[in-house]
C-alpha cells in the first residue's frame, strides 16, 4: 500500500520562504508525475505545480517566478520550493502522484501553509 506523506509546512511572514517535502513509502511502485495542490478556506482544491515523468513542469499563474517543484523519480520525492510567500498563498498543501499502473491518483494527509501580513 502507497502513502503520501508531506512536511516543511508552517507559518511563516510575508515575503518569506518555505520548502515542503513529500516522500511516497510502501510497496515497490512508480508514478506517471506527481504534483502540488491547495485548498484554501471555502474554496476549492486547485493545482499549484505539476512535475510528470517527461520533466515539462507546469505552475499556476499566481505562483509563476516565485514556486518551483522538483523531484527524484527514482527516489519518489517531490519537493515544492515557495519563495515571495503571500496571505494569498495560505492553505493546505498536498502532494498528488498519479500511479503507473493503473494511473490513479495519491494524495497525502496535507500539509498547513499560513503566511501573515
Amino acid at each position: 500500500q502507497v502513502q503520501l506523506v508531506e512536511s516543511g509546512g508552517g507559518l511563516v511572514q510575508a515575503g518569506g520562504s518555505l520548502r515542503l517535502s513529500c516522500v511516497a513509502s510502501g510497496s515497490d511502485f512508480s508514478f506517471e508525475s506527481m504534483a502540488w495542490y491547495r485548498q484554501a478556506p471555502a474554496k476549492q482544491r486547485e493545482m499549484v505545480a505539476t512535475f510528470p515523468n517527461s520533466g515539462w513542469t507546469s505552475y499556476a499563474n499566481s505562483v509563476k517566478g516565485r514556486f518551483f517543484i522538483s523531484r527524484d523519480i527514482a527516489k519518489n520525492l517531490v519537493w515544492l520550493q515557495m519563495n515571495g510567500l503571500k496571505p494569498e498563498d495560505t492553505a493546505v498543501y498536498y502532494c498528488n502522484a498519479v500511479k503507473s499502473t493503473d494511473l490513479l491518483p495519491l494524495w497525502g494527509q496535507g500539509t498547513q501553509v499560513t503566511v501573515s501580513s
